[in-house]
């Protein structure tokens, strides 16, 4: 059985997709909240690869902003991944650093409350009646017929 060779583009798509994670990475160590949360943002749409990033740096030793915006981009896990984020956020509780407590304790306490709201809480399934709208149209001037033979006599409609 012959194992086939990574064709040169899937080399180079990994590879880019490499550079892009550490990107990420470093910008959720950023001093600009914006940059952080959005980068944290990226990385839930990356499945696994996404959920390592953001797991190291929640387990590790980095400023509790960073770990906020990690938190925020765990929560924001759709599909699968949302129960994956989900253990990662009760493993947090026991862990042995204070900062990774707090935020894992917080993000549990918003999953809670975001799951006890009714429908009607959280806006789904919300549909706007549909109104009519009044024509506010002026009336138009009416011009008597009078006006229109002056101007025509003048040679206004020549052309």
């Amino acid at each position: 059985m012959d194992l086939e060779k990574p064709a040169e583009s899937d080399v180079q798509d990994e590879g880019s997709s490499v550079a892009d994670l550490e990107k990420l990475r470093d910008q959720l160590l950023s001093s600009n909240p914006s940059v952080r949360r959005q980068a944290a943002f990226n990385l839930s749409w990356m499945q696994e690869d996404g959920l390592e990033i953001l797991k190291d740096i929640l387990y590790g030793d980095y400023p509790k902003s960073s770990k906020t915006a990690v938190a925020y981009g765990l929560r924001k896990m759709r599909g699968r991944m949302k129960k994956m984020a989900r253990i990662v956020f009760e493993e947090g509780l026991e862990h042995q650093d204070t900062d990774t407590r707090d935020v894992c304790r917080g993000a549990v306490s918003m999953a809670i409350e975001a799951e006890q709201r009714s429908p009607a809480e959280k806006g789904g399934n919300r549909k706007t009646p549909i109104q009519e709208i009044k024509r506010m149209r002026k009336p138009k001037k009416r011009v008597s017929h009078e006006h229109v033979r002056s101007h025509h006599k003048r040679g206004f409609n020549r052309r």
